[in-house]
């Protein structure tokens, strides 16, 4: 026991009951070990407790957590009322957090972790994941991204969903490491596209996700860090359009490779080895094997998972591409070394170059021989890891013949490269929209042209920076045909004439405008065409964010200026 012979009040000391295991209490602060220091001072001083100087920096003041007692104390040994002698901590409201705050105070922390990565200081590494992962501010943030995704009101195999922000704010004070133990996965299943079977996905509970949300914070520098230059699937910064246009660069030159490899992944999702994983991710393992291990609920019965990481998890993108991570270091190894035995990046007898999008890669190569050799390489890389390439989907093309990657079509047509929307892509936006307009052939057609909208400004803004003129309006003039259907169909007994009058209205110079006095049908061929700034690839998003930021606003400026440019916007077609 502790004692403090200074008189509070009635004369009686006050004592501290420090008997038994001493409980250590961290006070936070904006500021360092100094600024805590003399908080902590100042708060055992208004409590009458003996400070003792510290002798290491991880040492913390020790302070008992019996509130109450401190309380009871208090009231018995001094005239001042127990609520003046004690301040009771108020845990913050959901709408009082500073977002910006937390969010400046998170990536400093990851921006010592890139650095730290750099450096080469692992220990280091591992002390900042682990501050972060017990940060106020990074849970909050994970909460936060749980709750704003599109899968915030779908529940796990608990029901639970968090609405009310009493529920959110519950969450963040719930979300512990020292605790935690994951729960099985609510199995369902989604459509391929052109295939019978279908996909599984396992959908954790919102604590899960949280949790998992937490950790990709203290994971996610090390994965950028870490990562293959040419890897574009699931990265911060770092789009489908950036890998067209490395692509573009790649196979535009008259001296480019001609044979491409198709490279496609068994189930990546399903069979990553857990081992290899387990080894060779920088993470807290206790947490990564609860993530991996722990089951999914499939018609009431529980099954085990023992290899692969759940498709459906915030995390399972990032465990992917660290786990395919070295392959071009690998093939960079092999094929850039000169006779001598030297290597150097720039040498490249057989012009083997690697891009990849999440499971989904490339690889260029100047003949049929070396793409052969190559694919061997990779399926021993593949191997280690428990994976296995598809024979169905990789194959060996010429550039000349084309091939399909990431919904483009790339071809040379007399040495000239042309990138254009895929057939594959084509009949899917077709059907698309011929499902749309069946499902909502008996509805208001403002409710119509707000679904055909949806669908027809999101396949042209990923198509934008492509060859894809035609293919808009061969796309519009499908979709117009299905608008005549459907407007026939409502009318069976009046003419043409008056169906057209009653669906389609002069505006701006065309007839033949699908709208309402509120809304107007988008036609995808005033979607300006504007190619995308090439990337660069040793850029890190934690440490160079002024160059994206830069870059995001150079390319929506140039996109603005050709949409001013259109027609449609000399002519302002879509004001009401």
């Amino acid at each position: 026991m502790h004692r403090n012979n200074s008189s509070n009040g009635t004369g009686k000391p006050f004592c501290a009951p420090f008997t038994g295991r001493l409980i250590v209490r961290k006070i936070q602060c904006t500021g360092g070990m100094d600024a805590r220091r003399s908080e902590c001072c100042c708060v055992m001083q208004q409590i009458g407790i003996q400070t003792c100087p510290i002798r290491k920096e991880a040492d913390v003041w020790r302070v008992s957590n019996h509130m109450k007692d401190w309380e009871s104390m208090n009231a018995q040994s001094s005239m001042t009322p127990p609520a003046r002698t004690m301040q009771t901590y108020r845990k913050p409201k959901w709408k009082e957090i500073n977002w910006k705050q937390a969010e400046l105070y998170v990536n400093r922390l990851q921006v010592r972790i890139v650095k730290a990565v750099q450096a080469d200081k692992w220990r280091l590494v591992k002390r900042l994941q682990k501050l972060i992962t017990n940060s106020f501010y990074a849970k909050v943030l994970a909460v936060k991204r749980v709750i704003t995704n599109k899968g915030k009101n779908t529940p796990g195999i608990d029901g639970d969903i968090w609405s009310t922000d009493e529920d959110k704010i519950q969450a963040v004070y719930n979300l512990t490491t020292s605790s935690y133990k994951a729960k099985p996965l609510k199995r369902t299943y989604i459509e391929k596209y052109g295939k019978k079977e279908k996909r599984p996905l396992g959908i954790p509970t919102m604590t899960d996700r949280a949790m998992q949300g937490l950790q990709l914070l203290a994971l996610a520098p090390i994965a950028e860090t870490t990562a293959d230059k040419v890897s574009f699937g699931f990265r911060q910064n770092r789009c489908a359009q950036d890998a067209m246009e490395y692509m573009f660069k790649l196979l535009s030159r008259k001296t480019s490779p001609e044979w491409i490899l198709e490279g496609d992944i068994k189930g990546c999702f399903d069979n990553i080895s857990h081992d290899w994983m387990l080894e060779n991710i920088p993470s807290d393992k206790r947490i990564m094997r609860q993530f991996l291990r722990c089951g999914y609920v499939e018609n009431k019965r529980l099954f085990p998972t023992t290899e692969g990481s759940p498709q459906g998890g915030l995390i399972s993108p990032t465990y992917a591409n660290m786990t395919l991570d070295g392959l071009e270091r690998l093939l960079l190894e092999r094929y850039s070394t000169s006779s001598t035995g030297h290597y150097h990046p720039n040498y490249n007898k057989h012009k083997v170059h690697l891009c990849r999008y999440a499971d989904d890669f490339i690889i260029t190569a100047d003949c049929k021989e070396v793409l052969e050799d190559v694919k061997r390489v990779v399926e021993e890389f593949m191997k280690e890891r428990g994976l296995k390439l598809s024979e169905e989907k990789t194959a060996t093309t010429n550039i000349n013949d084309g091939f399909d990657f990431l919904g483009w079509n790339f071809r040379k047509f007399k040495g000239k490269l042309l990138i254009q929307p895929s057939t594959k892509s084509k009949k899917k936006i077709t059907k698309k929209l011929s499902q749309t307009v069946r499902y909502y052939r008996e509805s208001k057609q403002e409710l119509l042209i707000v679904k055909l909208n949806q669908i027809t400004k999101g396949w042209a803004e990923y198509h934008h920076c492509v060859c894809a003129k035609s293919t808009f309006a061969l796309i519009d003039h499908r979709l117009w045909e299905m608008l005549w259907k459907w407007a026939k169909r409502r009318h069976p007994q009046k003419c043409n004439k008056w169906v057209k009058n009653r669906y389609w209205h002069p505006k701006c110079g065309r007839q033949w405008s699908f709208r309402t006095d509120t809304i107007v049908l988008y036609q995808m061929m005033d979607m300006p065409i504007v190619r995308v700034k090439s990337l660069d690839l040793n850029k890190n998003p934690f440490l160079n964010r002024d160059y994206f930021i830069k870059r995001k606003k150079e390319h929506e400026m140039k996109r603005k200026l050709a949409y001013q440019k259109s027609t449609a916007a000399r002519s302002e077609y879509y004001v009401s």
